[in-house]
């Protein structure tokens, strides 16, 4: 019986806490490939690395308390993450994505499970009578973002997990966004959460990972099974750096969330600025139901300059925020979606869902918001022509 109630206690005492055999507070890094087996034919608890390590499974059982799930999951990045939970399916399978995601969630399914037979099609999840008469016998999950990458386009998560079940397929929402700080997919109903953990989870731009998390067992036995199949396990060092960095995630985004509100409310009110996507300002896209499943709009936000501004002059002329891939660390970064985040996905696709040329994604950081805000304006003002 867990000795708090809350997200933020959970946050430093959940999953496996200390070490039995020092009482050190913290989870030991095992930097050890194989153990030492008592005789054959006994069932050990740890074999081989591979199959399982203490330090990683001490993070595994914390991503699974924090999102409310049974088992979770730890993949050497968000991608391999992403690539174990797609290989749950089979040839002639078909996946329903939405309309803006990761590029690379668009690239392993078009690049490469494509050659084994399963399929994708790119929907607006944000209509929820729509994408059901896209439902076919072929279609055997729904992969959602919410906020989506780079729009921060919200979809109704409960009406999707309904849909999902109503139909027999899996619905697997990309919670890497908003963290199980945030917004908790499985309790809306989703069957399986994914994190990109570099980002917002890691948060100090230091360790690259990818976490699953599931509520049925077994889901959880076929993932487990990928998992030490395929081999794309998280290290013990990285494990450790995870678990210290969730440690102050509930701190991290209180600052990164009062950051982006005045960000967003400085880009809005900004003549220079054409739109800007941010879940939670009161007229966003999908703000009503963002509130609803989401504690607030998260810290990422993008935007678009009126066309008498250069955005190769602002990105060149910023000074704080940098420019670089990636998001969610304690520093602020700044990123062009079309030639960077989501340039495996084809210009005309791109152009179809919204992702144009002039798109401006910012990951706010916790750096003093006066400072952000002062560089933005800077870089703007260079930008004019």
């Amino acid at each position: 019986m867990s000795n708090y109630n809350k997200v933020e206690s959970a946050l430093i005492h959940g999953g496996i806490y200390g070490d039995e055999y020092t009482k050190a507070v913290n989870v030991p890094i095992y930097q050890t490939s194989t153990y030492e087996q008592s005789g054959i034919g006994e069932e050990p608890r740890w074999e081989y690395s591979r199959t399982g390590n203490p330090t990683r499974a001490a993070l595994e059982a914390l991503i699974a308390e924090l999102e409310h799930g049974k088992s979770g999951f730890a993949f050497a990045s968000g991608m391999a993450a992403i690539t174990a939970v797609l290989s749950l399916f089979h040839t002639g399978d078909r996946i329903l994505i939405s309309s803006n995601v990761y590029g690379g969630t668009f690239r392993v399914l078009d690049k490469v499970f494509n050659h084994f037979g399963i399929g994708y099609s790119i929907e607006d999840t944000t209509d929820i009578d729509g994408l059901e008469k896209k439902i076919t016998d072929d279609v055997k999950a729904i992969l959602v973002e919410s906020p989506a990458n780079p729009l921060l386009t919200v979809t109704d998560l409960g009406a999707v997990a309904r849909l999902a079940a109503k139909h027999g397929i899996l619905s697997i929402v990309d919670n890497t966004f908003m963290t199980p700080y945030l917004q908790r997919p499985l309790e809306l109903g989703a069957d399986i959460v994914i994190h990109s953990a570099t980002k917002y989870l890691g948060g100090h731009s230091d360790v690259v990972a990818g976490l699953v998390v599931v509520n049925d067992d077994e889901l959880a036995r076929q993932l487990a099974f990928i998992q030490n199949s395929t081999g794309g396990v998280l290290g013990p060092f990285d494990s450790f750096l995870l678990i210290r960095g969730i440690k102050t995630l509930g701190v991290r985004l209180d600052r990164h969330v009062e950051n982006a509100e005045k960000a967003a409310k400085f880009l809005s009110d900004h003549k220079a600025v054409k739109k800007v996507y941010y879940p939670g300002l009161p007229d966003a896209q999908g703000y009503e139901i963002n509130k609803k499943q989401a504690k607030n709009g998260g810290a990422m936000i993008s935007f678009e300059l009126y066309e008498n501004y250069d955005i190769k002059k602002f990105f060149k002329s910023l000074r704080l925020v940098a420019l670089a891939e990636s998001l969610g660390g304690v520093e602020s970064l700044v990123c062009h979606p079309a030639s960077m985040t989501h340039a495996s996905i084809p210009y005309d696709v791109r152009q179809q869902i919204g992702i144009t040329d002039g798109l401006i994604r910012l990951s706010i950081g916790i750096e003093n918001i006066d400072d952000i805000l002062a560089d933005l304006e800077h870089a703007i003002a260079e930008s004019e022509v």
